[in-house]
């Protein structure tokens, strides 16, 4: 069984999941012109890319942090777009729940592997009667 971290995991899926939903969602800002087309395009895409690469970051120190951090920025941008914001508090539930979960998972993951060891003892002398 790999020992790789499931909050790692979870938080990476989420990540890499809305960075689609934000390519999306930048399709609609430009759609609906909610700014001009190179501004649009530049935060849309520019937040695309640090989403999807995020996930190769995380488990270094400070990484989860970053992650609360781009689920601030998206909760502030998606104020431009309707409906939006409603997709932006749903992530940053997906975010709080990876992050709740994986780390009670790894937890109870590292009590487990803890407790698994055990020692047998074979006695192999003979009893002299």
């Amino acid at each position: 069984m790999s020992n790789r971290s499931v909050r790692r995991t979870l938080g990476s899926m989420v990540l890499a999941f809305e960075a689609f939903v934000v390519f999306f969602g930048t399709l609609a800002a430009f759609g609906l012109k909610v700014a001009d087309g190179p501004t649009v395009w530049t935060v849309g895409l520019t937040l695309s890319a640090i989403l999807i690469l995020t996930p190769g970051y995380l488990g270094k120190p400070g990484s989860y942090w970053f992650g609360w951090a781009l689920q601030l920025v998206l909760l502030v941008v998606s104020f431009f777009v309707p409906w939006m914001l409603l997709v932006a508090i749903i992530f940053v539930g997906f975010w709080g729940w990876a992050m709740i979960a994986g780390y009670t998972i790894d937890l109870a993951k590292k009590n487990r592997a803890d407790q698994n060891t055990f020692e047998i003892k074979l006695d192999l002398e003979e009893k002299k009667q």
